[in-house]
This record gives C-alpha cells, structure tokens and sequence, in this order.
C-alpha cells in the first residue's frame, strides 16, 4: 500500500531524504515517500504545455523529453495517476533544501545513490538549462 503524506517545506539548509514516487515535468516536483514535494535546484525545465516562463531559460528540449529524462534517472515510470504524475519508485536520494520553491514544493539539490548529482546530470543530458540564478556556487562532481 502506498502512503502519501502532507508535503511540507524543508528549511533551506537542511537535509533530507527523498523516495521518489511521481514526477510532474523535468525540473520537478517529485513527490517524496518522506512527504516533500522536490522542484530540483538550479535548473529550468518547459512547462507540460510546452510554454517557459518568461523570467526562466527557455531549453530546446521538449516537456515530454525532460521528464522522460528525469524519470529514466529515478528507475523508469511505472505508470501514472489521475493527476498525470508519472509513478515511479526511484532509488532514495539525499537532497540539501534550498527552501521554499512556492506552495508546499521544496527547491534542493539531490544526489542519487550512485552520488551523481541529479541536477547536474539533468543539465549533462541537455534537456533542461541551468538556471544561474539558483544554481550559484552549485558545482557538479
């Protein structure tokens, strides 16, 4: 049976622990087991409808190809709900909060258990753009 708890912000600079369950587009949220919902730090992604918002980078990539992307790196989709979340049951990643991402979403950098920085991988595989206001002294291993 699979639990879904309030999502609640993460204080910036703490951190914590995610269980990836659903992914909404290529920057996030990704609904945590734990209860966070992650938008992923220091990148920017094309809304589902395919628009960017005019303060974000605008990649070339498709909405479609960046959650695909994300999703490929969380262990693959599993299916998806009502809403459109796709499922997934992604490996457990430590995150370090950047605070509040608006509404109950927390922005963090994530690392996967591989200790690949998941930001840094979504910028890698060119389907999302860094983002340099939020990214700042982030470095990529």
């Amino acid at each position: 049976m699979f639990l879904l708890f309030a999502a609640t912000v993460v204080a910036s600079g703490q951190n914590f622990t995610c269980t990836p369950t659903h992914v909404w587009d290529g920057d996030g949220p990704i609904w945590c087991a734990e209860g966070p919902h992650v938008r992923l730090s220091g990148i920017a992604a094309r809304e589902m409808d395919e628009s960017c918002r005019t303060n974000q980078p605008c990649p070339d990539a498709s909405a479609l190809e960046a959650r695909d992307q994300l999703v490929a790196f969380l262990g693959g989709a599993r299916g998806s709900n009502e809403t459109g979340h796709i499922i997934v049951r992604g490996p457990r990643m430590n995150c370090r909060s950047d605070g509040s991402a608006g509404g109950t979403r927390t922005a963090a950098f994530c690392t996967l258990p591989s200790g690949e920085d998941l930001s840094c991988a979504m910028v890698e595989s060119g389907t999302v753009l860094r983002w340099d206001r939020y990214w700042r002294d982030h470095r990529c291993p």
